[in-house]
């Protein structure tokens, strides 16, 4: 898989601050291989622009 801009695992959890948020970061990234489809990255793309309109980042 080719890095991109966002993820699973961006949009799911927190900035990694320990091993097990670094763990949960591995599971979601996982599951999004092991479930790939047009629905996920279309749900990707749109909690990713909802963060950045409504300023959720951290």
């Amino acid at each position: 898989m080719k890095p991109g801009l966002t993820g699973w695992a961006q949009v799911k959890t927190k900035y990694g601050e320990s091993e097990s948020d670094s763990l949960r970061k591995l599971q979601y990234d996982l599951f999004y291989i092991k479930h790939r489809s047009l629905f996920l990255d279309v749900r990707i793309i749109v909690k990713t622009l909802s963060t950045i309109i409504f300023f959720k980042g951290q």
